[in-house]
């Protein structure tokens, strides 16, 4: 199964902390986080507007270390907020349904660590998902566009109310909407 992933997080530093993740699976299951034990002192005028600004779960109230809360759909769609302990849990439970995973994320070299982290280390990560990431920046290329392509105009989605760019289920979304539009060559 391929999931398309993408991250939100505090900076492009080497001390960054993840904000959210979101997750689209080929089939169409989600699955979205948002911590609440973020570096919040990292957090500069950008983030704030543009990342913190569009979380969308401060409905699920918590606030005990180590906690958090889930929300799940009819559909099966997770969400969750709290602590990266917390989203570790529910996220390798959620993880658990598929046999084998590819992971496949736009410019990952943040996102893959990142992922990794929520679980500790690489070696930490569970058995069923395959240890090599996948980029669509490459895959572009392959394809002879260019990486720097505007993804939203690429993908053919449309930004609503509801989806908002640098919300990590949104652009996971838009991920997996541009991999489909390289793979099935309809350029």
């Amino acid at each position: 199964m391929k999931l398309f992933f993408d991250t939100e997080f505090t900076g492009l530093h080497k001390d960054t902390t993840l904000i959210s993740i979101g997750i689209v699976s080929e089939d169409g299951r989600r699955f979205y986080a948002e911590f609440t034990d973020y570096a919040k002192e990292q957090v500069n005028k950008w983030i704030q507007e543009h990342v913190v600004n569009n979380l969308s779960l401060n409905y699920l109230t918590c606030n005990i270390e180590h906690s958090g809360v889930s929300d799940v759909s009819d559909s099966g769609f997770i969400k969750v907020r709290g602590t990266k302990y917390h989203i570790f849990k529910k996220l390798s439970e959620w993880l658990a349904q598929f046999d084998s995973v590819e992971m496949w994320s736009d410019c990952l070299a943040y996102d893959w660590v990142l992922f990794n982290d929520i679980f500790g280390t690489a070696f930490d990560i569970p058995k069923n998902v395959y240890y090599i990431p996948f980029d669509i920046c490459t895959l572009f290329k392959i394809k002879g566009i260019d990486p720097d392509i505007n993804r939203e105009e690429f993908s053919q989605l449309t930004l609503t109310e509801e989806a908002t760019k640098h919300n990590a289920l949104w652009d996971a979304k838009v991920i997996k909407a541009c991999y489909e539009r390289l793979i099935g060559g309809n350029l």
